[in-house]
């Protein structure tokens, strides 16, 4: 059941509204009007910080993780995980203790089940934010990149990741995608989403960021974020670009190891740099930092996220930025090979940070940094420079005029037709051919009737039906072949490469999904062996476009970019003929045998 507001609530949204006043963005520069306006605005949000406690200051920092589906009456499990991990059982609970200043919604953690109980657990936490003495809404956040990363899946509007948006080159579409897909976090109470993606890919390596990055080339990448950063906030929803200064060029995953970039200064300038700047210009609300080290910035061996000349001496005084910063998980290993839980907090305030995301540990990180401030090291001046940043976020964002989001404004805006639509004609604008040997593409539906759908059915992504077999059966059974999938996995044994291969006899054409494949992948084998029975085969990469350079004798290849449905489907009609392929590749596909030469350049792209 939704509650738009108590009547505690009420009066405190009020009270809250009378000490914020305008809510307008603090602008660099503008009239000397506009410029008194914010100076007067900055002394309403002082007025509410001098009334907080340090331990109000302290946890007004904190971005944390909560189990369960609601605020109040969590599942038994859920409870048991909070009191576990967090000494809490509930979201009301957690947010009572430490006064946390937001919390981040995952699908593991049960905050997304629909998009009604998402609102109505926005609406429960901000309730309980405001019950509190002194009570201040919350940021809720989470990662909504769209393609292999999100949090809120179906029915709300999925779109093409990075990569396939830097493929379209639109940046048109990549607005569209960003205001719609803000849209929707806003009518679910998530008012700020860790995207989009400024990391520039020059590494296939890259194990982490790959496609969720919009290509490799720093201007282009440059384009499509500033165009998703004015999506995303034009729909009141605070965009965050990440990971700075840029985790594009790493064969490390920061989850579990602790990446070094060895770009020289003058390539960060070059390379990392370009898109951060142009989010900035855009207006960006926050931005992520990286927990890797980059020598050339910073030569003490921190990680960026802990390093002051990165982010007070390059971000803030080099390029400008005055908005938040806020750490990326804390629960991390990049960030925890060097310092233990209870120090990295209290480094990265020092460092220039302003939102502490998702610590292992609460208790310890909030109890450091009160002790931190208690003892000297940190002054409570220098918290109140951070809230100041927060707050004036919030109140940019109306949070601190109502916020509260209501059932009404979840059906008339979550999935609906029109949204759906315009995340499929953007999907079609992105599948890229890459091979079309002899014209086999687009399949006849009267010679080529039957296909067999095989290859890679990788976990669905971001709450999609999936797997992408079935999905992509499907879609050509509605578009008017007989199409049978036969899921081979991503390492498929001998035995299930005689199965695909036996199947393969009966059909007119095959269609194998490939994902990540390498040099020794089995997917490879199961290529080449359905190449060998003279059906036409063509390949699908649903992952990386890399794929193709170990598939030499595939006569058609798509990219795809992400396995996820509205991606699957546009490929689908592209296979049919019902859509011409328009998309180029946003990074260049280096030859197998030798990664110094290119095979495919940035740019290309056939089409019908």
């Amino acid at each position: 059941m939704y509650e738009r507001t108590r009547k505690s609530g009420t009066s405190r949204r009020t009270l809250l509204a009378a000490a914020a006043g305008s809510a307008a963005a603090v602008a660099v520069g503008g009239t000397p009007a506009r410029a008194d306006d914010d100076k007067r605005h900055d002394q309403r949000l002082r007025a509410l910080i001098s009334r907080m406690t340090l331990e109000e200051k302290v946890g007004q920092l904190f971005v944390m993780r909560v189990y369960g589906h609601s605020a109040t009456a969590p599942d038994q499990a859920d409870i048991d995980a909070n009191l576990s991990e967090i000494g809490v059982r509930t979201a009301a609970e957690l947010i009572a203790k430490y006064r946390v200043g937001g919390i981040i919604y995952f699908a593991w953690a049960h905050n997304t089940r629909d998009p009604h109980q998402i609102a109505d657990l926005s609406n429960g936490i901000q309730r309980a934010g405001l019950a509190q003495p002194r009570g201040l809404p919350l940021l809720i956040s989470t990662d909504q990149e769209h393609g292999i990363v999100a949090r809120v899946g179906k029915p709300a509007t999925l779109f093409p990741g990075a990569m396939a948006l830097g493929a379209g080159g639109s940046r048109t579409d990549a607005r569209r995608a960003g205001q719609i897909a803000g849209a929707e976090l806003r009518a679910l109470g998530i008012r700020q989403d860790y995207a989009p993606v400024a990391d520039v890919n020059v590494n296939p390596a890259n194990p982490v960021i790959g496609v969720r990055s919009f290509g490799a080339d720093p201007q282009a990448v440059s384009r499509m974020v500033a165009a998703q950063v004015k999506g995303y906030q034009g729909a009141d929803v605070a965009a965050t670009a990440k990971h700075f200064p840029g985790h594009g060029d790493t064969e490390t995953d920061s989850h579990y190891g602790f990446p070094v970039i060895e770009h020289t200064e003058e390539q960060w300038g070059q390379l990392d740099a370009p898109p951060f700047r142009a989010a900035i210009a855009a207006g960006i609300d926050s931005i992520m930092t990286a927990h890797i080290m980059v020598p050339a910035l910073d030569p003490s061996g921190d990680p960026a996220t802990l390093s002051r000349p990165i982010l007070t001496g390059i971000l803030r005084e080099r390029l400008g930025y005055d908005g938040v910063v806020v750490t990326d998980s804390l629960g991390m290993q990049g960030v925890r090979t060097k310092y233990g839980d209870d120090r990295v907090p209290v480094l990265a305030l020092k460092a220039g940070v302003d939102q502490l995301l998702n610590p292992p540990k609460l208790d310890v990180a909030w109890n450091a940094v009160l002790q931190a401030v208690r003892g000297g090291e940190l002054t409570e001046a220098r918290l109140d420079e951070s809230i100041l940043r927060i707050l004036r976020l919030k109140a940019k964002l109306g949070l601190l005029k109502d916020p509260y989001v209501s059932p009404r404004g979840v059906d008339r805006t979550v999935g609906t037709p029109a949204h759906l639509r315009a995340a499929d004609r953007i999907a079609e604008r992105t599948t890229t051919l890459l091979v079309n040997e002899g014209g086999l593409l687009p399949l006849s539906r009267r010679t080529r009737k039957k296909v067999l759908v095989v290859g890679a059915d990788p976990a669905s992504p971001s709450g999609t039906t999936g797997p992408p077999t079935t999905v992509l059966a499907t879609a050509l059974t509605e578009l008017g072949f007989t199409a049978t999938p036969l899921s081979t996995g991503t390492a498929p044994s001998a035995t299930t490469i005689a199965q695909a291969v036996a199947a393969a006899q009966e059909a007119d054409a095959v269609l194998v999904a490939t994902y990540n494949v390498t040099a020794t992948s089995s997917q490879k084998t199961l290529v080449g062996r359905l190449i060998a029975t003279g059906r036409p085969v063509v390949a699908l990469a649903v992952r990386n476009p890399y794929d193709v350079a170990h598939l030499p004798d595939v006569r058609a290849y798509l990219a795809t970019y992400s396995w996820t449905d509205v991606e699957l489907r546009a490929a689908a009609r592209v296979i049919a003929g019902r859509v011409d392929p328009a998309g180029r590749l946003p990074v260049p596909v280096q030859r197998a045998d030798d990664p110094a030469r290119v095979l495919y350049p940035i740019g290309h792209g056939l089409g019908y």
